[in-house]
């Protein structure tokens, strides 16, 4: 399949026109209107610096249905001993920055470049773009974001400085995102660490066809928070 070059005008190329290694398009930018149109539609951005913006929407996606994710026993204790503090939504911007740093530091790379950080930034001042963060005696030392749209969470990244610190917050998350109906988290691309909280894959056509439902709820937009 041909990659698709973008204009100025806000659209894309439907998914399924996608390359064998998911690659759909390239170029564009990361205007707020552009990002809720790919998430929309089930692309995603994903590109290093020194590179053009590639979009994204891979055959299979890897998925969390909320009311299937696993939780070890030594995750439940460590739970259960509420040593952590967990919040929504109240340093997204520090979020995001740990997530990068934390990568570079490993020597990973990233694609959570500088760009990409300021237009995720704006799409949380506009609502749309959601951190969870957990606290150790008042230090911010793992967490995670996503953008949110109808009942469906697209993660994104996420960090952890201290053991089980983003996996706590992620099964908080899952945990939230049941009790409010949501369908699915979107987790993009296969990883080992996720497979053992019960992400799987799935063809593309499925998760399609459950975004699409999914999107017929409206967006719950705006600051999050727990319930309890």
């Amino acid at each position: 399949m041909p990659v698709f070059l973008l204009s100025d005008k806000i659209e894309f190329p439907p998914p399924h026109l996608a390359s064998e290694d998911g690659l759909l398009a390239v170029g564009g930018d990361l205007s707020q209107k552009r990002l809720l149109l790919a998430y929309r539609m089930g692309i995603f951005p994903w590109f290093s610096n020194n590179e053009p913006i590639l979009w994204w929407s891979p055959d299979p996606r890897f998925v969390l249905f909320p009311h299937e994710i696993k939780i070890s026993k030594t995750l439940k204790k460590i739970i259960k001993k509420d040593i952590f503090n967990v919040t929504m939504d109240l340093a997204f911007n520090e979020v995001i920055t740990q997530c990068a740093q934390v990568r570079v530091q490993k020597n990973q790379g990233t694609w959570i470049v500088k760009d990409m950080i300021d237009a995720y930034c704006n799409l949380h001042e506009s609502g749309f773009a959601h951190s969870v963060e957990v606290w150790f005696q008042g230090d911010l030392v793992g967490g995670l974001y996503g953008v949110s749209l109808g009942r469906c969470f697209s993660g994104e990244s996420m960090f952890t400085l201290v053991s089980n610190a983003s996996n706590v917050g992620l099964v908080k998350l899952a945990e939230h995102l049941k009790e409010l109906s949501f369908d699915l988290i979107d987790c993009q691309v296969p990883t080992e660490h996720l497979t053992r909280f019960g992400a799987r894959q799935i063809p593309r056509i499925r998760f399609l066809n459950q975004l699409e439902k999914s999107l017929k709820a409206p967006t719950r937009k705006g600051k999050w928070c727990f319930s309890v």
